[in-house]
């Protein structure tokens, strides 16, 4: 009974919606799938994150590496399958209440084998991170509230400095400026959004684009590199 209690709040609170009255097995299949997902978010909450014990749904196949403290999480989050998410960093991994971090996606702020400790990431309220996705937050990556992300998403708050010539470029360093998107933005399947940019409220982000440079409130935009083609309005 606590284990279909849970189920419910995590349903109901979530905003999920089961309408698929023509088929009564698949409905039945989703919920004992999310009932799995479920009781292993409590062992993961147990476990991985900071503070009190939180109701969150997590797949098969997750990574989590850090220690507990850099892992900061809300209500009601879903980690799906095979998402590699690792937080150490200077300020560790937060995510707001009702995100999702989709299937195959991945979250690095540091590297694997030594050099500079990454920032890290925030993500707001009721944001989603698409499928096979890659996060690079070395530098500092701020996602706001009500943001989707489609999937194969590159942001990579970083660049390496090349500007010698004497020695190889590997050597040299790399830069971080960060990378911020506001409030209420949708971002396409293929985009790779690059350091140094902010993608202002409201704005749509075609499939494939390149972002280079930040991007004005509401607007449209395509291309490569990323242009305003229209308003929202």
């Amino acid at each position: 009974m606590v284990l279909f209690h849970i189920l419910f709040v995590l349903i109901e609170g979530g905003g999920m919606k089961f309408e698929y009255s023509n088929s009564k097995k698949y409905t039945m299949l989703l919920m004992i799938d999310l009932l799995q997902k479920c009781i292993r978010g409590l062992f993961v909450s147990l476990l991985k994150i900071k503070g009190f014990c939180k109701i969150i749904a997590v797949g098969r196949n997750v990574t989590i590496l850090g220690k507990k403290k850099d892992l900061i999480v809300g209500k009601r989050v879903k980690i799906e399958d095979g998402v590699f998410l690792q937080t150490v960093s200077e300020h560790g991994v937060h995510l707001g209440n009702n995100v999702t971090i989709c299937h195959g996606a991945e979250i690095r702020p540091s590297g694997f084998y030594g050099g500079n400790l990454g920032w890290g990431l925030k993500v707001g309220d009721y944001s989603s991170i698409g499928s096979n996705s890659y996060i690079g937050c070395s530098g500092k990556i701020v996602i706001g509230n009500n943001v989707m992300i489609g999937p194969h998403c590159t942001m990579i708050a970083e660049n390496h400095n090349f500007s010698r010539t004497d020695i190889p470029m590997n050597k040299q360093g790399v830069s971080n400026k960060g990378i911020e998107i506001k409030d209420d933005v949708w971002i396409g399947a293929n985009v790779t959004i690059l350091d140094g940019v902010t993608v202002a409220s409201g704005c749509v982000l075609a499939a494939g684009v390149v972002v280079t440079k930040s991007t004005e409130p509401n607007g449209v935009y395509a291309g490569v590199p990323a242009r305003r083609i229209k308003e929202r309005v």
